[in-house]
């Protein structure tokens, strides 16, 4: 018994501390974050994601009597909150990090003022809503952070209305970390992803930006091969949670880099796609 209360004890810190590395890194690199990021803000990502939520909404009910809810989960800067103002949905915006909630209530200043927009500062679990209360739950690049991210899709479930619609996007497939089948697709897929931060480099060296160096071990915490995001889990919440529909899609992603990698193609006709998002209707 001793030893089964030793073992919650460093899970709970270890969560601890992955709450903390992600408030920190957070922090830190907010106001470069659409920066240092092209994987998410280059055109094409952006284009694709904006085609992707409108497939997203068309799966959302609609009584026509009031504007849909969504809770932007990890809301960020408002990479997804800015798309789903403007396709008229009442957004909650949740995020761990201060500074990402003051950049995105400073952005969407009109919308904070018309109530169209609430922005919530908090750890996903520590926040609580009625049962039923969202149409859609969305989460962009975020469950790789969260130290129990299965608990969190169960806690998500939870929010939605019975036809609620959730989306899961932007992380990593089940194929990410696996070894390709033949050998020269494994190394077709080591240069590719080697080359990416040495084109991000020559980018920032060119464009005289000093861009800070930042710890992810902890803050990406499944994002990591020993320890990487487990897609049958989050599939069996779906199942447990008795979902209508659920499906992953999985895909290439085109840019990594603000200059486009040449060796893309090639690595997208050798490997498979290494991203992957999901779609639920409950």
């Amino acid at each position: 018994m001793l030893g089964a209360s030793k073992r919650l004890s460093l899970d709970e810190n270890l969560s601890e501390r992955i709450r903390e590395a992600n408030v920190a890194v957070h922090q830190f690199e907010a106001k470069y974050y659409e920066l240092i990021h092209p994987e998410v803000y280059n055109r094409y990502e952006q284009k694709r994601l904006r085609s992707t939520l409108k497939m997203v909404d068309k799966l959302v009910a609609d009584d026509h009597v009031r504007a849909k809810k969504v809770l932007d989960v990890g809301a960020g800067t408002g990479n997804l909150t800015g798309k789903l103002l403007q396709m008229g949905y009442e957004v909650t915006a949740i995020d761990i990090s201060a500074e990402m909630c003051k950049i995105l209530e400073k952005k969407y200043k009109n919308y904070l003022e018309s109530k169209k927009l609430v922005v919530v500062n908090s750890p996903i679990e520590d926040v609580s809503f009625d049962r039923g209360e969202f149409d859609l739950v969305a989460c962009y690049s975020v469950l790789h952070h969260l130290p129990d991210y299965v608990g969190a899709v169960k806690r998500f479930s939870g929010f939605l209305k019975k036809g609620g619609v959730m989306y899961l996007e932007h992380e990593s497939s089940p194929f990410y970390w696996k070894s390709e089948a033949s050998s020269v697709a494994r190394v077709v897929k080591a240069v590719y992803f080697h080359s990416n931060p040495l084109l991000n480099t020559l980018y920032f060296q060119i464009a005289g930006i000093n861009v800070p160096s930042l710890d992810y071990e902890l803050s990406d915490y499944w994002h990591k091969k020993e320890h990487h995001l487990d897609h049958g889990k989050i599939e069996c919440v779906f199942e447990k949670e008795n979902f209508d529909f659920f499906k992953r899609t999985d895909y290439h992603l085109k840019y990594r880099t603000w200059i486009l990698n040449p060796i893309f193609y090639v690595y997208r006709c050798t490997c498979k796609p290494e991203m992957s998002f999901w779609v639920t209707k409950k």
